[in-house]
């Protein structure tokens, strides 16, 4: 937790100095009471679970739970009511503490925040104890690999078990988790065989968003355990994504917060049209004239420009490239480590920049923080394809492949080995990644580029340019000068079969 003052109501927090204010004055305050209210603020309304707070009070010691109780009552007291006449703690029973947030707007949030989700304990329906510790190591790893995803927030694997054993309701437990989504699944053993059932779950609704199963013989647990792991997270990230874009379409379609003005970019800078694409920087430009310094705002500005710059497409600025790496840089800056945001801005480098060594390093790292983000390991294949070893490109590519094949982010992945297939003369193959790439999204329009270009080089002129004509239709003003501008050059062999391709169809040289 950073020095900076924290407020509810009329007091202020001071988490380096342990030191609360009301109105001004300092309240007098013991180290433990202190210490609670600390680890209450953090936790930004939602539960705390009383093992939680016994540690923040007595590290590492080990005390009766009435000495809590104690302790909260004395919070309490120097707390005094609210304005509603209501404590200030709210006890969740049998679980914790929380300390609502409020609606006043000295401590309001400034409008709808990024999601939360809450991993419960996996219900044993075979009563094996083996399976027990099992099912616990799973979500252990599953929370592990969820919270290196930076666009929602995990609760602490110690709130969340403190529902094992329970008959729960999603709705009562995500309530009492200040989350809103769940994630939740149950584990049996059949003979020598081990299922495991998951779903997320709207905690509000408890609609069924996504649900899988998995299953494995007992022999090789640990590959099980680890497959599993990659699976829910690689999935649970994209589908959270887009229950949040609908909605915000749908509760909040004007909304000026940030985080709608993002989540409404989004769903325009994937639909991969130029108009939308222009739609989606000018949102994205209404929400740094709020947040300046916020690095997702700042990455996906960058992406905006730096899919514009590749594809050719008409310029919105004065001098996109620049304004793209400027955002770029701008991002990294402030991105915290975040993955997500390094992968945006080491692409925008790469291609509209052409920092090849800097853009490559900055996804090298993105793709060590998280590797079960199926966009980051696009992003650093395809730049791999570009500027490094084909078969390190088409490693990364394949993961991400594996880890979301029906994902709409999978175009990137498909064309990218479309485009390797192609660069080593496997046509055939080419127009196979490259037709279910445009399956998925039929806006994209380096699907169109290697799909042409295959069917040229095979001799199908006539499918090459129906193909052409198609790109032409959403892409009117595309030509092999702007799509060359728009593409790394550290290798121009690498793009060459491409472009080789595109002229034989007859695509043109120039406006």
């Amino acid at each position: 937790m950073g020095s900076s003052t924290l407020s509810f109501g009329p007091f202020l927090y001071d988490p380096a100095t342990g030191s609360l204010r009301r109105e001004g004055k300092p309240v007098a305050t013991g180290q433990r009471p202190a210490a609670l209210l600390g680890r209450l603020l953090e936790a930004e309304g939602r539960v705390v679970t009383k093992a939680d707070l016994m540690e923040r009070a007595w590290p590492g010691l080990a005390v009766e739970e009435g000495n809590l109780t104690v302790q909260i009552a004395a919070l309490r007291k120097l707390l005094g009511a609210r304005p509603d006449g209501m404590d200030w703690i709210v006890t969740v029973p049998r679980v914790g503490y929380r300390l609502p947030r409020q609606d006043d707007a000295a401590s309001a949030p400034a409008g709808p925040q990024p999601p939360t989700v809450a991993v419960l304990p996996f219900v044993n329906l075979g009563g094996d104890a083996d399976q027990d510790y099992f099912a616990d190591g799973v979500v252990t790893d599953i929370i592990t690999a969820l919270a290196r995803f930076r666009s929602f927030s995990v609760v602490s694997r110690n709130s969340a078990f403190v529902y094992k054993g329970r008959s729960i309701d999603v709705r009562e437990v995500a309530a009492q988790l200040g989350v809103r989504y769940v994630l939740e699944g149950s584990i049996r053993r059949e003979g020598s065989q081990v299922r495991i059932n998951v779903q997320l779950v709207d905690g509000v609704t408890a609609a069924n968003l996504w649900a899988d199963h998995f299953e494995d013989g007992i022999g090789g647990m640990f590959a099980f355990q680890d497959h599993i792991t990659e699976r829910v997270a690689s999935t649970v990230e994209p589908t959270i994504e887009i229950a949040e874009i609908q909605r915000s379409r749908r509760d909040r379609p004007n909304s000026p917060a940030v985080y709608d003005l993002y989540l409404r970019a989004l769903a325009a800078i994937i639909d991969e049209s130029i108009e939308n694409n222009a739609i989606a920087y000018g949102l994205l430009q209404q929400a740094l004239a709020i947040e300046p310094e916020n690095p997702m705002i700042l990455s996906h500005a960058a992406w905006a420009l730096e899919h514009r710059i590749a594809m050719g497409w008409p310029r919105l600025g004065e001098d996109d490239v620049a304004e793209c790496v400027s955002l770029a840089r701008r991002g990294l800056q402030y991105s915290g480590g975040d993955p997500r945001v390094m992968a945006h801005c080491g692409m925008a480098l790469v291609q509209a920049g052409k920092d090849y060594e800097g853009g490559m390093a900055v996804l090298e790292a993105a793709a060590a923080a998280n590797p079960n983000d199926l966009f980051v390991a696009a992003c650093s294949g395809t730049a791999a394809l570009h500027c490094g070893d084909i078969d390190r490109a088409l490693e990364r590519l394949h993961r991400a492949l594996r880890l979301g094949p029906r994902d709409p982010d999978a175009r990137f992945s498909l064309t990218a080995i479309a485009m390797a297939e192609l660069i080593r003369g496997n046509y055939e193959a080419a127009i196979s990644y490259a037709s279910r790439s445009l399956a998925l999204n039929a806006h994209f329009d380096p699907t169109y580029w290697m799909l042409i270009a295959a069917h040229a080089h095979l001799g199908h002129i006539e499918e090459a340019r129906r193909f052409l004509h198609a790109l032409e239709a959403i892409a009117p003003d595309v030509t092999l000068e702007r799509i060359v501008a728009g593409q790394p050059a550290k290798d121009p062999r690498r793009f060459a079969p491409v472009l080789d391709g595109l002229a034989r169809a007859g695509m043109r040289a120039r406006a």
